[in-house]
């Protein structure tokens, strides 16, 4: 099967290794040149995502089946409703379905009107006026969001990130007054508890879930520092966290599927993968966000355990025809990120760095390429995410030993990893700290 791959990150790279791995011809249009993606191509491109001629032209020209869109950019602009025009089958979600991301206050709206559980407190705003006003008349914390995209980076916790209505102020105007996100603010309830992430395989109707991963935001260890796209991620064998139980995983799968329901009613059915964010409350899971495709690094927890063949899942859910044995190893993942020193604030940029993937590999992890450029025949750094190592393990702390090990041959002076993450001591605080909240 030839099967387009949008998008040269290494939440791409993870789906295009799990593509090759079953058989399939890839082709790939990229912005960067990921060279874990170039190696896995018959042919690729460089040029932007959503540039929806452009890659409808390469994807003709290649005579691909099928098509899988990685990032929520091209998205947007309409991309698989048009590969889907053009007689192409695709694997992500319409500019319609993709709502559910791509505007915040629209995913508010959808959940309060079919009365799905999970959903906090919130109010949106086209201007600050309205905003301040707003902000006055409520006595609890919140958070603050751009209505739309910001690449995971826009949002701001009062208590952590805004100290003082001054400071959530400020936020806000800068907002309207750059434009971020380009639709407005949307100003939620702040929920206590631990953060997870549950993702699905969604054919319009029916949903098959994937094991639980928690991200790590924060840019340094001990959960400190700026918000970051993602520092790195584990999952546990037995595709649960150790911090929380079957039953309070099942309630947010049961949220997604009345979420799926409900765009099926709104005659915008979901086809593609599904992200859905949660805080672990006392009172059970509330939604944070969804997402309209695979978490960064998420994917790449995931997608390194996928026993079924990654293709026939991906046209299963082009076709509306999802099956539930879709299976994943019992084996634990620790992701963490190598990301160029500044990263977070301003990055480390053009710094010469290499893998060597043979010893990565012989200590049990994977390399997974992302924001990373070809200089004279050397790879260095950009601005964002270089690379995830992903150890794997059959339990969590194998998997994290196996990723500290593999990290001795990533080589750069000018590099940085959260190494805390998957660790038993920051493992065992999450565990406390919902143990504390339960109890309380």
């Amino acid at each position: 099967m030839k099967v387009l791959a949008v998008g040269g990150g290494g939440r791409e790279n993870a789906a295009v290794e799990a593509f090759h791995r079953g058989g399939a011809e890839v082709f790939a249009v990229m912005k960067n040149a990921n060279p874990g993606i170039i190696a896995r191509s018959s042919k690729y491109k460089l040029m932007d995502e959503k540039d929806v001629e452009g890659v409808v032209a390469f994807a003709k020209e290649c005579g691909v089946d099928l098509a899988f869109i990685g990032p929520e950019a091209p998205l947007e602009v309409g991309l698989s409703d048009a590969l889907q025009a053009a007689g192409i089958k695709c694997a992500s979600p319409t500019k319609s379905a993709a709502r559910i991301e791509t505007s915040k206050s629209f995913m508010r709206e959808l959940v309060n009107k079919y009365s799905i559980a999970g959903n906090l407190e919130y109010a949106s705003f086209d201007n600050a006026k309205d905003c301040e006003e707003y902000l006055r008349t409520i006595d609890h914390e919140i958070v603050v969001k751009p209505v739309g995209l910001t690449g995971g980076k826009g949002v701001k916790v009062q208590g952590e990130h805004l100290l003082s209505f001054e400071d959530t102020m400020a936020y806000v105007n800068e907002i309207f007054e750059n434009n971020i996100g380009g639709a407005g603010v949307i100003i939620e309830e702040k929920a206590v508890g631990e953060e997870f992430t549950q993702m699905v395989f969604c054919d319009g109707k029916r949903i098959v879930p994937m094991p639980l991963v928690q991200d790590h935001k924060r840019a340094y260890e001990g959960d400190v520092g700026p918000n970051t796209g993602g520092m790195g991620s584990y999952s546990d064998c037995n595709h649960l966290l150790p911090f929380i139980t079957s039953g309070e995983r099942q309630a947010a799968i049961d949220i997604i599927q009345k979420v799926i329901d409900a765009m099926a009613k709104e005659g915008c059915p979901y086809h593609g993968v599904l992200y859905g964010q949660f805080m672990l409350t006392a009172k059970g899971p509330k939604i944070i966000e969804f997402n309209a495709r695979f978490g960064d690094p998420e994917a790449m927890n995931v997608l390194s355990i996928l026993k079924t063949n990654f293709q026939d899942v991906c046209m299963m859910m082009a076709d509306g025809c999802l099956k539930d044995n879709i299976r994943f190893e019992y084996k634990a993942t620790v992701c963490k990120y190598v990301v160029p020193k500044g990263y977070g604030v301003k990055s480390e940029v053009g710094k010469e760095i290499s893998f060597d993937t043979e010893g990565i590999e012989k200590s049990g992890a994977v390399v997974y390429y992302a924001n990373i450029d070809e200089k004279d025949g050397k790879l260095v750094t950009m601005s964002s995410r270089s690379a995830g190592i992903v150890g794997i393990g059959y339990y969590l702390e194998e998997a994290e030993r196996n990723c500290e090990a593999a990290l001795e041959f990533v080589k750069s002076d000018w590099i940085f990893v959260r190494h805390d993450i998957g660790k038993k001591e920051l493992v065992q605080k999450r565990v406390d700290h919902m143990n504390g909240l339960r109890s309380a």
